[in-house]
């Protein structure tokens, strides 16, 4: 091809590309066998990228690229560190800008397009020097990319002018600000936590990039000192004692097994896939000889082993930041003494004396202390931090036995602000799992369910981050009950004992409620605690399920359920306890397990229980007349008057006002009033009054198959029903209520849809229709790889002919649609369900019975629970 400057494009042979190709293939397959025979990452970097620059100056060299240019790698792969299938990030650099010379311009394209007809995955830049300087200072992106250069093919002068002209461009404090800046949004779309169950190896909090960061801020000192220039930052950095020996050590031992874990990771998916999903960890735990034991599974023991690492990074990438920074900026510290023992400089705790900690066990507590009666600081500095991890060992019985750290324990739980700065501190340098052992143990455990997606020490914070939140009146529009709660509440800090104790068994076997009731007693009798307070918070921790349990697998409208809930709490001081417990722990599992159905669930059942609690006389008939009046004033204001729709209730019956509150009663009545023998459906949908989704009724003659086909049609919809009142009239019409939401656990509605539901709905519920079959929706990924046994108990419920069905089983479409088909197989009547959905696992309740309201016996029970594990 002829160009303007009568310079030909090179042709590479179709022959010759395929030989490359095939080279590059075999290559790789045997850089992967030799990985596999001895998995070692630093050899693998180097044979890599020993083939891949060969492979590349070849190219550049058979395209006779103008020698005036240079192709140099940058990034990962200019560092040495190139993973199977990361990518190649390249810089072209030219002598002008790219569009002046078109025969130039050709040529580099014919080069990329070789590369990437030859599978690499090339990232690419090409730029004249004037360029690069240009968008490094724009992006700091570019400027660290360029920080990691190495020369393949090309001017060497250029390369070397290209160097010197970084280096006199680059400013290591302002590029340190624009890295940190970097680092706190990154950490920030992981929302700051390295303990998410499919954790980024290469991303994450405390993963390589933490690492990389280090290594970054040194190499802009180097820029500018001729400082660390080897390859191996950490040796250097433990060279100018800015690390000790055994600290690069460690930095190098974890970030080996990072490499590792990414690496296998590259080669288990065939791809560049930088998350340890649920899909790869099994066979991960596999591969690096883990195995399943009687209490932990193989790939909890990865995961555990992962977080302790990250952990470490986490820490590591905080102290050497501190102490690079204080190198970059060379200003002496603004000191400001605090006390005889700690002083603060530049806004950071340190110790007045270096063996003040190994001479003073206690001022270990005394820091964390501190840290909360002086926000003005920032955190302790690099210093202090170093020295915390060599005294930690001294953190021993005897520390636990000693009164004043006791005592300095729960001044920290009894500090008006920053406990939960503290405590997360306090773990993340290792002092809360060295203080309570059991709390240790958990440090990085994995719970084996879908709805808990951090580790069991994270998820305990984020409770206790929780009920700080309750604590704080700028939040409280939040939690307007909460927060009202906790403001009136005496003893904030037997909350957060309770939320540290509350699954601190978990993974030992057994229940993790009574295990971590006895050591929550223990630790509170340790401390000294008023007999009372260590039998609250031990009750709490032993309770702090019930209270979800009964919101969400019983029917709130049932006096005697509230009845049977207030003699369990005994008193208000413990229902109040106990609430602000529950919520801070639902809304500590996960970002998308709370909602607004659960939260009026759990503020029904408080504020009813509560008016039990206060009114001594209390009793289920007084709730019912109660609610009578309530809907008969509604009612009124209406235009109703009782006798137009006393022959509803007439039929409707006494148990109907058991079932159901005034506010349903009131608007059922308004709208069946004039259709007490319709022939027809009625379907009447409305945005829940308590904004927790779509409220649906249904009012028709009884049939076998109609809770079926409702639960079709909604799946259909794309929405999960959440609660079902199925409730049968004296005249044998069936009044169901539903509260729906879109299966995203969000509720978005419009009149359309409303109006979508009501018309459709009562087709389907047409005869004229035939049952369709249940969805059979693809179980999701996350599902596939962690499942849950299927858990089915139906119990005889002691005051009535009713059973009580407890589904426990994986969510997936179509789930209750099924259930429901089964349910009409075995000629079964449905009284009531509870359909409570966490994560991708599903706890569902439903009241039972036969057609005819009597008990089911024996063999028809068991017939009906084999059935439904079979479909489930």
């Amino acid at each position: 091809m002829q160009l303007d400057n009568n310079t030909e494009s090179i042709e590479i042979s179709k022959d010759r590309i395929a030989f490359l190709r095939t080279t590059l293939k075999n290559q790789f397959l045997a850089l992967k066998e030799d990985f596999n025979r001895q998995p070692n990452t630093s050899r693998l970097f180097k044979q890599h990228c020993k083939f891949i620059d060969q492979l590349l100056v070849e190219l550049w060299s058979d395209l006779q690229i103008d020698p005036a240019c240079c192709l140099i790698a940058v990034g990962g792969y200019g560092r040495g560190e190139l993973f199977p299938y990361s990518d190649i990030d390249l810089l072209v650099l030219i002598p002008t800008k790219p569009q002046e010379n078109r025969a130039l311009n050709q040529s580099i394209e014919n080069l990329i397009g070789l590369m990437w007809d030859l599978g690499l995955n090339i990232g690419h830049s090409v730029r004249n020097l004037d360029e690069c300087i240009s968008e490094a200072q724009k992006d700091i992106t570019v400027q660290t990319n360029v920080l990691e250069s190495r020369l393949l093919s090309g001017n060497v002068a250029m390369y070397q002018d290209f160097l010197a002209n970084i280096s006199k461009n680059l400013s290591p404090i302002d590029f340190l600000k624009a890295k940190l800046t970097e680092q706190e949004l990154r950490h920030s779309k992981f929302n700051d936590t390295a303990y998410n169950l499919e954790p980024n190896l290469k991303e994450s909090p405390g993963g390589l990039r933490d690492l990389h960061m280090i290594i970054w801020i040194a190499r802009s000192l180097q820029v500018k000192n001729k400082q660390y220039a080897t390859s191996n930052v950490w040796t250097a950095l433990a060279k100018d004692q800015i690390i000790s020996v055994a600290e690069s050590r460690r930095i190098r031992h974890h970030e080996k097994k990072l490499q590792l874990l990414r690496t296998h990771l590259h080669f288990l998916s065939s791809r560049r896939e930088d998350r340890l999903l649920f899909d790869f960890q099994n066979d991960l735990a596999a591969t690096l000889g883990y195995t399943n034991t009687s209490r932990r599974r193989a790939s909890e023991q990865l995961m555990q082993s992962y977080y302790r690492s990250v952990k470490f990074i986490e820490l590591m990438n905080e102290i050497v930041l501190k102490l690079l920074e204080e190198i970059i900026v060379a200003t002496p510290p603004a000191i400001r003494v605090i006390n005889d023992k700690f002083e603060a400089r530049n806004d950071l705790l340190e110790a007045r004396t270096a063996n003040l900690l190994q001479q003073n066990p206690s001022a270990i507590f005394e820091a964390f202390l501190l840290l909360q009666q002086h926000p003005e600081l920032s955190g302790m500095g690099a210093t202090l931090l170093r020295t915390l991890q060599r005294v930690r060992p001294l953190v021993n019985k005897d520390f636990r036995h000693n009164a004043i750290n006791k005592k300095t324990f729960i001044d920290i739980l009894s500090q008006p602000s920053g406990v939960n700065r503290a405590l997360r501190a306090m773990n993340r340098y290792g002092i809360l799992g060295s203080y309570i052992p059991a709390f240790g143990k958990i440090v990085g455990q994995m719970q084996h369910d879908l709805f808990h997606v951090y580790t069991v020490d994270e998820h305990i914070l984020n409770v206790l981050a929780n009920l700080r939140r309750f604590a704080k009146p700028e939040l409280k529009h939040e939690f307007p009950l909460c927060s009202q709660i906790f403001a009136e509440f005496d003893a904030p800090h037997l909350l957060y004992l309770a939320a540290l104790f509350h699954d601190i068994a978990k993974g030992r076997g057994g229940d993790h409620s009574t295990l971590g009731t006895v050591d929550a007693f223990k630790f509170c009798k340790l401390h000294h605690l008023p007999k009372a307070d260590c039998t609250l918070v031990s009750w709490l921790v032993e309770a702090h399920l019930k209270m979800s349990s009964v919101a969400q697998k019983t029917d709130l409208s049932d006096p005697s359920v509230i009845e049977s809930f207030a003699g369990f709490v005994e008193n208000k001081r413990r229902l109040n306890a106990l609430y602000l417990l529950t919520v801070a722990d639902i809304r500590g599992t996960s970002p998308v397990v709370w909602n607004a159905w659960k939260a009026r669930l759990l503020e029904n059942l408080y504020s009813a229980t509560n008016h039990a609690l206060s009114d001594p006389g209390f009793h289920a008939k007084q709730t019912i007349q109660r609610r009578i009046k309530e809907a008969s004033d509604k009612l009124i204001r209406f235009g109703l008057s009782s006798h137009a729709y006393e022959p509803l209730w007439v039929q409707f019956g006494e148990h109907y006002f058991v079932r159901h509150e005034s506010d349903e009663i009131a608007w059922h009545s308004r709208l069946l009033t004039p259709h007490l023998y319709s022939e027809t459906p009625i379907v009447r949908a409305r945005l829940s009054p308590h904004g927790d989704g779509i409220q649906v009724m249904i009012y028709i003659k009884d049939k076998s198959d109609l809770f079926a086909r409702i639960c079709n049609f909604f799946d259909r919809m794309g929405y999960g029903i959440v609660e079902a009142k199925i409730f049968t009239t004296q005249h044998d019409y069936a009044l169901n209520s539903f509260i729906i939401l879109d299966q995203s656990g969000k509720s978005v509605s419009y009149s359309g849809l409303l109006k979508f539901i009501e018309l459709e709905l009562a087709n389907q519920l047409d005869d004229l229709y035939q049952l369709e079959s249940p969805l059979k929706g693809r179980v999701s990924r996350q599902v596939k790889h962690m499942p849950i046994q299927a858990q089915i108990t139906i119990t005889k419920e002691a005051e009535n002919n009713n059973h009580r069905l407890e589904i426990i089983a994986n969510d997936r479409p179509g789930l209750l649609a099924t259930l429901a088909q089964q349910f009409l197989k075995y000629n079964i009547k449905l009284h009531n369900a509870k359909i409570n959905t966490l994560g991708n696992r599903a706890e569902d309740t439903f009241l039972i019975s036969d057609q005819n309201g009597e008990c089911l016996d024996f063999n028809r029970a068991n017939a009906l629970q084999m059935a439904l594990l079979d479909e489930i």
